[in-house]
């Protein structure tokens, strides 16, 4: 049975503002976000830690961050919230736009020209609310609808996942406020989105290659088949240099002989993922090893 820890009655300091976190508080949550996460804070993220979790001590009716970290340690669902309050959701669509140039002018043309190479699969590992994983939809689709007849009949699927439960939600809706698709050319906008009140939502066709799942880069992973294009991108900054080197082995494991991998702009391949990926431009990556 799961114990938890009774809220204690409103400390009045929480009335005009958040009470201090502490040196020990403040490592007591970073070593929750090292162990669920494997996300490292350093002591300069202390201000943000503070900003973001003092709403949760106000919501739980908690008088210091002593009570709040003893309570998530004991209720997973607060444990849960806590590791998604700390995690950074920040995209936008075509970002870092040369790795959809490579997708459209080198890896699309070999999936066009092979109707065996199937099914294709691609992965946006950290997907945040879903920006990235339809700029991949109407990158496959092309600039207006008769450009998407090579996918007629193919099975094509892509893996939308996310820490976060919100914001995988949100991926899973598919629907952008005007301003956030700005950066959305014209002539895919006009293809694949539709204007919905002060907003615009993604095309039933786009939405209908998308799955959007809740998961924990390391934990399970339930996938079995193997990828034609991994994207994870801006994820790994937040890691330190072991976990970098087991979630980069386990997405080369994951993606096809000859696959790609994209990663952020500031990131590298570092440990064994290193001599089985040859470099194919900016934080481009293919898998070098096994039968193409």
């Amino acid at each position: 049975m799961t114990t938890s820890l009774a809220p204690v009655p409103m400390n009045p300091l929480l009335s005009d503002g958040a009470p201090p976190l502490g040196d020990s508080e403040f490592a007591a949550i970073a070593r929750i976000m090292m162990t669920e996460a494997r996300i490292s804070l350093p002591s300069t993220k202390k201000v943000l830690v503070h900003s973001r979790l003092s709403r949760r001590l106000r919501d739980r009716r908690l008088a210091s961050f002593k009570d709040y970290v003893a309570f998530a340690e004991s209720d997973p669902e607060e444990l849960r919230i806590l590791v998604t309050a700390l995690t950074t959701n920040h995209t936008h669509f075509f970002r870092e736009s040369h790795h959809f140039d490579h997708l459209r002018d080198v890896l699309m043309p070999k999936l066009k020209a092979d109707p065996s190479r199937a099914p294709v699969r691609m992965w946006s590992a950290g997907c945040s609310s879903g920006e990235e994983v339809y700029t991949l939809a109407m990158t496959l689709m092309g600039t207006d609808r008769s450009q998407a007849e090579w996918m007629r009949n193919r099975d094509v699927r892509l893996l939308a996942t996310d820490i976060s439960e919100p914001v995988v939600n949100a991926a899973a809706e598919g629907f952008y406020a005007a301003g956030g698709v700005d950066g959305v050319p014209e002539a895919y906008r006009r293809a694949w989105m539709v204007q919905e009140g002060n907003g615009y939502r993604m095309a039933e066709a786009a939405r209908a290659l998308v799955t959007a799942r809740v998961l924990n880069l390391f934990g399970e992973w339930p996938m079995r088949q193997r990828y034609d294009a991994i994207f994870c991108r801006n994820v790994m900054i937040y890691f330190d240099d072991a976990a970098k080197e087991e979630l980069e082995a386990r997405l080369v494991d994951l993606l096809k002989p000859g696959g790609y991998l994209y990663i952020g702009h500031s990131e590298r391949l570092i440990g064994p993922a290193v001599s089985r990926m040859k470099s194919c431009g900016n934080t481009i990556y293919q898998r070098t090893d096994g039968a193409a």
